[in-house]
Formats: structure tokens, C-alpha cells, sequence
């Protein structure tokens, strides 16, 4: 077997546990290859330059770093092995990959495949969760400064500051045959099942159902959010009132003006934004039954 290993530096946690992670999978017998990144180089250019001399590609880093390799993932049908060095490693969590990254590096030399899905918005492919309103705002906020300094506790001190000086807008949201006019502070599309460093899209989410969970919080006042913060992390928000919730393939919200998306906690794209899910799309080192 012969893996591409590429770490995020800039990541949380650095390059921490990386050499350790590295001596599992090629005692493991794996041949790994770690080029560093050049100053104008992504990660998704270092995968489609060596696809042909590779098994699979294991990512150092959190949900962002992940992101930028999505495209050349699904380009290439290389497996994801994934090593969490992220704030919040939200994916991981959402598909039980050890946080530590000797656990998830031998995890990786187990070889167990699972095929998963990924969302879509304007041509931009996430693992997570796209949003717009407040938590595109609030990814403008969480600076990687912040993201060191506060881990993520980070999210919550930014959110607090922006919360109280945020308001609702409208949107136009195409789905299922039908357009609903909505006020709200935030929309959400989720194809995993957490985001945001400990919330979570919808309680019965998976990243291998082939749908997407849609909310969208059309509160009246910032503090009614917090009565609604226990729901967000258990992803029952659905069941109040001031939440729109349903699930679909494929939607599309407008805006008045464009208002910017937040996918993996990187701002990617405007509205009007298209969302599509991409079935079975990758496949990832996970626990459980190899791949079909």
C-alpha cells in the first residue's frame, strides 16, 4: 500500500503527533510519502499530481483542511484516511474516528473502508454542514488565532459577541416543488451530523443516507436562541416552533442580496446558493464493516 500523508501545519494542533502517527501506518507496511506544501499549493494539487503512484490519502488537519481535499478525493476515487488535528473534528466525530491521531492512524492500517456522502453547494463539496446567516458570520469571526488561543471554547466566546448584534433576513428557499418566504437568523444544510465544534444538524443524521437536513432558526429575539442551544447540541431543534426543518436532496435559498456560505467553517461560495447531496461520493478509513 502506498499513502500520500498531508498535514495542515496550521491546524490546532500543528504537526503534533504526526511523526508517531506515521510509524503506526508504515509499520503497518504502508509506504508513506509527506510532501510539505508549497506557498501556492493546495492539498488538492499535491493529490491529482501523485494520484497515479498512490493507494490512498491520509490528511493531517481539522474539517477546513479536510475541505480543501474534497474535489480531488472524488476526482481520483482515493480512499480518506483521516488523522484529526482540527478545533473541532466534527467529521470524525460524526463517523467515530479517534480524536487522537495514533488511534485514527492505526484505525487507517485496519483498512476498513466506508462509503459516504457529501453535500454540495454552487460546485463547492462539504463533509459537514453549509450554512448561512450567523454561523457565516461567525466562521468570519473565528480567526485561526482564536482557534489556537481558545480551542473551542473559541466558538462559543465569538459567537456570544456576534449573537447580540445579529438580525434576521429573508430568504427564499426552492425545494421540493415548492418556494417558502422565510425570515431567519440562520440556515443550515447538513450532510454529516455534527458542526460547529459541538452542534448537531439533526439527531438521526448520517453521512451514508443519501439525504440532506435542512433547518432554518426563525426566532424572534437573540435570547431565544439560547433556550434553543441544548436542542442544537442534541439536534432535536426541529421539534420547536421557530424552527423549519425538513429533509431533501436538493434545495435551493435565495437572498435579497448575496449573503455569504460557510462550509466545513471556510467561507466558499454566495448566494443564491444551490445545495445538492452527492451519495456514496468517497470512501473513508472508518470503525465498523468494510465497504461493500
Amino acid at each position: 500500500m502506498r499513502a500520500l500523508l498531508v498535514v495542515n501545519p496550521r491546524s490546532r494542533r500543528g504537526t503534533g503527533g504526526i511523526a508517531a502517527a506515521r510509524d503506526i501506518l508504515e509499520r503497518a507496511g504502508i509506504a508513506v510519502t509527506q510532501p510539505v506544501l508549497g506557498e501556492n499549493e493546495s492539498i488538492a494539487d499535491i493529490i491529482r499530481r501523485n494520484v497515479e503512484d498512490l493507494d490512498f490519502v491520509a490528511v493531517g488537519g481539522g474539517d477546513g483542511t479536510l475541505n480543501t481535499a474534497a474535489a480531488a478525493l472524488v476526482e481520483t476515487g482515493l480512499p480518506l484516511g483521516v488523522i484529526p488535528l482540527g478545533t473541532a473534528n466534527d467529521f470524525a466525530r460524526t463517523i467515530g474516528i479517534p480524536t487522537d491521531p495514533e488511534k485514527a492512524a492505526a484505525l487507517i492500517a485496519a483498512g476498513k473502508l466506508k462509503r459516504v456522502d457529501l453535500g454540495e453547494v454552487n460546485g463547492r463539496l462539504f463533509f459537514n454542514v453549509a450554512s448561512i446567516g450567523f454561523s457565516a458570520e461567525l466562521a468570519r469571526g473565528l480567526t485561526e488565532e482564536a482557534k489556537r488561543r481558545w480551542g473551542i471554547s473559541g466558538y462559543g466566546i465569538v459567537a456570544a459577541r456576534i449573537l447580540i448584534r445579529s438580525r434576521l433576513f429573508t430568504a427564499f428557499v426552492d425545494h421540493d416543488g415548492m418556494t417558502e418566504t422565510i425570515r431567519t437568523l440562520q440556515v443550515s444544510v447538513g450532510n454529516g451530523r455534527h458542526y460547529g465544534g459541538g452542534m448537531t444538524v439533526e439527531e438521526t443524521a448520517a453521512v451514508d443516507d443519501g439525504r440532506l437536513d435542512f433547518y432554518s432558526l426563525e426566532v424572534d429575539h437573540w435570547w431565544r436562541l439560547l433556550a434553543l442551544l441544548p436542542s442544537l447540541r442534541k439536534g432535536t431543534q426541529g421539534r420547536w416552533r421557530d424552527v423549519r426543518a425538513f429533509r431533501t436532496t436538493e434545495v435551493t435559498v435565495r437572498t435579497k442580496k448575496p449573503r455569504p456560505v460557510n462550509t466545513d467553517g471556510e467561507l466558499s461560495t454566495y448566494t443564491p446558493a444551490h445545495f445538492r447531496i452527492r451519495p456514496k461520493a468517497i470512501e473513508v478509513f472508518a470503525p465498523g464493516s468494510a465497504a461493500e
